[in-house]
């Protein structure tokens, strides 16, 4: 039995990653609670993932509209503020955005890392002990 692919989960490709918070969580400030969280800057060249998350979040819009029971209208989904962003328009003074889009991704719990492969890697505890 094949495994269903959740269509709003995408494997990005080559990738940077910016204010990098995946062995432990971090506050923004005193009032917030701490979570882990990336921003993953992903080159305007990367056609490919780029792809795969506008399809994804299209997927999302669409879940979201067909589980809306109050019978209320739906902005279109050009009208929302969506994940992917534009580092030229948003970030114009960071060289690390120029020509490339990002997302600002954060959770509670701790996130899963793989490689290409898709193989989980070493957590920090592992790192730091020689495992």
């Amino acid at each position: 039995m094949a495994k269903m692919m959740n269509p709003t989960k995408v494997v990005t490709g080559v990738c940077r990653f910016s204010y990098a918070n995946l062995w432990e969580p971090k506050a923004m400030d005193e009032n917030s609670k701490a979570k882990y969280s990336v921003s993953l800057i992903i080159p305007k060249s990367d056609t490919k993932t780029l792809d795969k998350i506008r399809a994804a979040i299209q997927a999302a819009y669409e879940e979201g509209r067909n589980n809306l029971s109050n019978g209320k209208s739906v902005p279109p989904l050009t009208a929302l503020k969506t994940p992917l962003r534009d580092g030229d328009v948003e970030r114009p003074d960071d060289p690390a955005y120029a020509n490339a889009y990002f997302i600002n991704a954060n959770s509670a719990t701790a996130p899963g890392i793989v490689d290409a492969d898709l193989n989980s890697v070493l957590t920090r505890s592992e790192v730091y002990s020689g495992v």
